[in-house]
């Protein structure tokens, strides 16, 4: 890629107030490769928590501010499947067409954005541990950064995640039995339906657990985030970690 290419960094609500650690080492792995980034900051949330909660009146504005702030740039990069995949997958119901279409084609995800972008096929870091992946629902059913297992086909879609995670050295990637199941966050589901979003994160602990996993990753720090809580009150020894700092120099 170009150095004189814009790339402006995209980070969801809950990483830029409780999780800047992953922002940064977004931005040290974009810029080992050569990646010009800026941090637009009047960007806001691109209101994903109330399309989900029906508040349709509310995301229009935030949708057309995500426009007018990101607009210009190459490109657009975020951590976070879940927020891309609510503009790339869900802005069609609050901005016209044209202005959409421009917007959409360039934003990505991190891990499809060093895979489909800039073709990462190498990387020198060491890591040492036993991880585990936690697959996200709007990452691998909405964005495709892998298969979802309920698709009755063969393989075609590669783990996009997974594949720049087996290229550090030294890793030790656990197999799960439930590769791609949902954590239970799903926003504000956690709030609505709490006992079952528990549930569900703790079957996940479950299978992390009998694999062998030392470490959670995933690309969305809103699930790893529930898994984190669940995990903490448990009182287990996981140590939970956005893919991003595992891939950083």
């Amino acid at each position: 890629m170009a150095a004189n290419v814009k790339v402006a960094l995209f980070l969801p609500c809950y990483i830029d107030q409780l999780y800047p650690k992953v922002g940064m080492a977004t931005v040290r792995l974009l810029e080992h490769y050569d990646v010009s980034v800026d941090f637009p900051t009047e960007q806001t949330c691109c209101g994903q928590p109330f399309s989900n909660m029906g508040c349709v009146d509310e995301v229009k504005p935030l949708a057309e501010k995500f426009l007018k702030v990101f607009g210009e740039y190459d490109y657009v990069v975020c951590p976070s499947g879940s927020c891309t995949s609510m503009v790339r997958k869900h802005y069609e119901e609050y901005i016209e067409a044209e202005p959409l279409e421009n917007l959409t084609r360039k934003v990505y995800e991190l891990c499809e954005f060093m895979t489909d972008v800039l073709k990462v096929d190498h990387i020198d870091k060491s890591f040492p541990h036993k991880v585990g992946v936690h697959q996200s629902c709007h990452g691998l059913r909405e964005l495709r950064l892998g298969q979802s297992s309920e698709i009755n086909a063969p393989t075609t879609s590669v783990d996009k995640v997974g594949s720049l995670l087996s290229m550090v050295k030294d890793i030790e990637l656990m197999p799960l039995n439930r590769a791609d199941e949902c954590c239970g966050f799903g926003g504000t589901f956690a709030v609505k339906e709490e006992k079952i979003s528990c549930q569900m994160g703790h079957d996940r602990l479950n299978d992390h657990e009998e694999a062998g996993a030392e470490i959670i990753t995933g690309a969305d720090m809103s699930c790893l985030m529930h898994l984190d809580g669940l995990s903490r009150r448990k009182k287990k020894a996981f140590k939970v970690m956005h893919v991003a700092e595992i891939l950083a120099p």
